[in-house]
């Protein structure tokens, strides 16, 4: 192997300066992801039509829902790849990138020939107004053409997050997003294109950071000595384990975008401005929640690469270290949410009743900073860890209590009790995968009799 593999791999300590050399790229490519839909948001918004923007939003749900139900391709490519670095094995480290981009492509083309399909179903679902559907149709059947390269985009994150190139996934991540960005505001603002060219812009981006991104992984796998046959592309023993993984993070992932797609058809089913305005606000957790992501990715990394080279103490201070940092952040998002929102939400919206919407429920979007955070901080632990089966476990058992609340609360308290159970959705994951970290602990670090 590489001598570059050896040098970094095993061993390594975990520092403040360590832990932020991967955080805070990460937290900064992160940090514009969710600025696409901001800006597409506000865009829209400056049109002044409330199905407009609740259009957006619905998009943007239907394809959080799409691409992260195939979110192993993101956390299962960091785990795995973080620990064959850990265990200093280059024909690993390459081994899981082929597989991951060999299921990134089936599965996009599998979406983009199911697209007839999945719109129906996620329309029926959702419910949205007759002017807000069709708006959100146009969008939808633009945007996923792209589906191959935003799984691919997908695994290539994960493979970066893995190998702790964290500088690396933040420019090409940075790339992505600009580029969607400035080409909304040309397709809409200045050409006119609608709701439509928010769809292109979206489109155009995603393929050309697919592009961006193989280019600089084929060069990164040959700078560090890292190869391996195509044949471990197909091999099924090793596939074997990466589809277990995988079919437990789906399981994963379903289960909480059941539960963000029951929030959005709860929200549809109070209007056209309830609609809007938890779309703006949820527009704003979902920068909270990539912000923080940075701190959840450099754990999945640091503890991944912990775990390979069976080093506990490494791993503790992975698990101490980029909690506290997070914790720290989630605080000053939460305040800046508080006294910048109601700003924010009025350059977004031009609606009255929107932003008067948006405003009377934006206390909790400044509460959920405080409340995610562990439960972000957890999935970063065990994805790391590998330890899938019981981020499955824990997600499904934490939509109980998350739809019993609602079920209680919003026939008294309407779209105050949706969100309320939406924060309980947050606590329940967090106490639930913490009383499974015992058990994490001991079958990664077995005693040595």
């Amino acid at each position: 192997m590489h001598e570059h593999v050896k040098a970094h791999a095993a061993g390594e300590t975990v520092t403040h300066a360590s832990l932020l050399k991967i955080a805070v790229p990460i937290t900064l490519s992160n940090a514009t992801v969710p600025l696409i839909g901001y800006v597409d948001t506000a865009v829209i918004g400056q049109l002044g039509q409330a199905h407009l923007i609740g259009a957006v939003g619905i998009g943007g749900v239907i394809f959080s829902v799409l691409y992260w139900t195939f979110s192993f391709l993101r956390m299962g490519t960091t785990g795995l790849t973080a620990q064959a670095y850990g265990a200093r094995d280059g024909r690993e480290i390459a081994g899981h990138l082929l597989r991951a981009l060999g299921v990134a492509v089936f599965f996009g083309v599998v979406l983009v020939i199911l697209q007839g399909p999945i719109a129906k179903a996620a329309f029926w679902l959702i419910g949205p107004s007759r002017e807000a559907e069709a708006a959100a149709q146009t969008y939808f059947s633009i945007r996923i053409w792209a589906a191959p390269a935003g799984l691919v985009n997908f695994a290539l994150l994960g493979w970066y997050i893995g190998l702790g190139r964290a500088g690396v996934a933040f420019f090409v991540q940075l790339v992505i997003n600009v580029l969607n960005m400035v080409l909304a505001i040309l397709f809409v603002l200045w050409l006119g294109g609608g709701v439509a060219g928010v769809g292109y812009a979206a489109l155009i981006a995603e393929c050309a950071g697919a592009v961006l991104g193989l280019v600089i992984a084929l060069r990164i796998a040959r700078e560090m000595g890292a190869s391996a046959p195509l044949a471990d592309g197909l091999d099924w023993l090793k596939m074997k384990r990466s589809l277990g993984i995988n079919a437990d993070l789906t399981v994963r992932a379903v289960g909480h975008y059941s539960a963000i797609m029951f929030f959005t058809a709860q929200g549809a089913a109070g209007g056209d401005v309830i609609l809007a305005a938890n779309a703006i606000l949820m527009t704003l957790i979902n920068i909270m929640v990539y912000l923080l992501d940075g701190f959840a990715f450099a754990a999945e990394s640091l503890v991944g690469r912990a775990v390979g080279a069976r080093d506990k103490r490494s791993f503790w201070r992975a698990v101490l270290l980029s909690t506290e940092w997070a914790g720290v952040l989630a605080v000053l998002i939460g305040g800046g949410l508080w006294f910048a929102g109601p700003a924010i939400i009025e350059l977004t919206a031009k609606s009255a009743e929107v932003q008067q919407a948006a405003g009377t429920y934006l206390m909790w979007a400044a509460i959920a900073p405080m409340l995610g955070v562990w439960c972000f901080q957890l999935d970063g632990i065990f994805t790391g860890a590998t330890r899938t089966r019981d981020m499955r476990n824990t997600m499904v058992l934490s939509l109980i209590p998350f739809f019993a609340v609602w079920w209680l609360l919003a026939p008294h308290f309407g779209n105050h009790g949706l969100w309320a159970a939406f924060m309980v959705f947050y606590v329940a994951r967090a106490s639930s995968l913490l009383a499974f970290m015992p058990a994490l602990v001991r079958a990664s670090f077995p005693e040595k009799v």
